[in-house]
């Protein structure tokens, strides 16, 4: 039997009889009707709209050798945002890393499939500007995690004490950078497309501030936002961010919690070139992120773990030769910190993990559109493990693989059985 999960043609079948008369088959199925003989010996057959799944059923029971919907086709879609399609002048444009991840055969899907829900990516990161020209509503009203005073509903970056200063290190940019590929605007002719090709929105929660004489986050910090993301409903939390250390017992318990509420937190492998994840990356239940070069290989900067583990890769370009990827920058300066302007070249597992989380984002959205329900975490990992470029094997270097977004919309094993 062919895959009800495709676009098709509603109320149209086609069947090949077998040895049956087309007129003997319809007769022993309620509300069959042949339309016409096709070429190869198939019939064209009617039946009621909605009930094509369940009619196929019927008529292999009733002795038909092989029933199919009548599949719709399409021109393959690009979206027109100025810095997605490939040019020889400009290497950073996004479209030759995400057919890596075979992006435009699943927003071929995803155009055809109609979405009940818009699933929720937390991005727990530095600033975040909402009035950005390639934003509109798919970034939500955010929520400032952290202590810096500016007020719980303030994304700009956090000032900086007295004797301090933000470095070209500091980068209050990322979080715009990583949740533009998430839910950029897509088909504006400007700028990049997010991933989530306008069916995804972003929870901007900015975690990063002074703290300990440097710009980051702390513990605390991190897990009151991994709780509320999870609280707020995420069906993703991104963390493109990391530490050492395996022993911090707060966010692994803030963790868990986000898990029993059906969020998978997504977390960037690490930027060291060595074996071993960054946490939060490595802690149970986490799906780890790993980068790769345009042409597929591990980035050279990429951590790995020859221990099995919930690794998958997604393009990140590369520190030597090096690569790097459009997405956004903040495109606002402001009294403490000059932005890098409205987009920027980027490289790190930082945004190969935005990446995962807006295709494990839109496989729910898929999942929810088909199945009436969201599937859980474990079912997320699952599908994108398993469908990835190493073939549901583990390998020491790139883990389960390059994450294949056209498998995790129409794989009928793992992601949809």
């Amino acid at each position: 039997m062919g895959d009800f999960s495709a676009p098709y043609v509603p109320g149209e079948l086609l069947v090949l009889p077998g040895g049956l008369t087309p007129q003997g088959l319809t007769a022993r199925v309620a509300g069959a009707r042949v339309e016409k003989p096709l070429e190869g010996g198939f019939l064209k057959v009617r039946v009621p709209e909605g009930k094509e799944r369940a009619k196929a059923e019927e008529l292999l029971r009733t002795g038909a050798r092989w029933v199919q919907p009548n599949y719709l086709y399409f021109p393959l879609y690009a979206p027109n945002d100025s810095l997605y399609p490939p040019s020889l002048s400009d290497p950073s444009r996004l479209g030759p890393y995400l057919d890596l991840l075979r992006m435009e055969a699943a927003w071929d899907r995803v155009r055809a499939t109609a979405y009940p829900c818009t699933p929720i990516v937390a991005v727990l990161d530095t600033a975040f500007n909402l009035g950005h020209e390639d934003v509109g509503s798919l970034f939500l009203p955010g929520y400032n995690a952290t202590p810096d005073g500016l007020g719980e509903e303030n994304l700009d970056p956090s000032p900086p004490p007295s004797g301090f200063a933000y470095s070209p290190d500091d980068n209050a940019d990322h979080g715009q950078g990583v949740a533009g590929l998430v839910a950029a605007l897509a088909d504006n002719a400007r700028g990049i497309p997010g991933l989530g090709l306008n069916r995804v929105r972003v929870f901007p929660m900015k975690v990063f501030y002074w703290t300990g004489g440097g710009y980051g986050s702390t513990s605390a910090v991190l897990a009151q936002a991994i709780r509320k993301a999870a609280d707020q409903g995420a069906v993703v939390i991104n963390l493109s961010l990391g530490s050492e250390t395996p022993l911090d017992a707060v966010v692994q318990e803030a963790l868990v919690y986000a898990l029993s509420k059906g969020s998978l937190p997504v977390a960037a492998a690490g930027n060291d070139s060595r074996e071993g994840l960054r946490y939060p990356a490595a802690y149970p239940g986490v799906l780890a992120v790993g980068a790769v070069r345009k042409d597929g290989a591990r980035a050279d900067f990429s951590n790995y773990s020859s221990t099995l583990t919930d690794l998958v890769m997604a393009p990140g370009g590369n520190g030597d030769p090096p690569e790097k990827l459009w997405s956004l920058a903040l495109g606002r300066d402001y009294p403490s910190y000059a932005s890098l302007g409205n987009y920027v070249r980027w490289a790190g597992t930082s945004f190969a993990t935005p990446m995962v989380s807006a295709i494990a984002a839109l496989y729910v959205a898929h999942y929810h559109a088909l199945r009436g329900t969201s599937p859980s975490p474990d079912q997320i990992k699952v599908c994108l493990e398993m469908t990835a470029s190493n073939g549901g094997h583990y390998d020491s270097q790139t883990g389960y693989g390059i994450v294949r977004a056209d498998r995790v919309l129409t794989d009928t094993t793992y992601c949809f059985p």
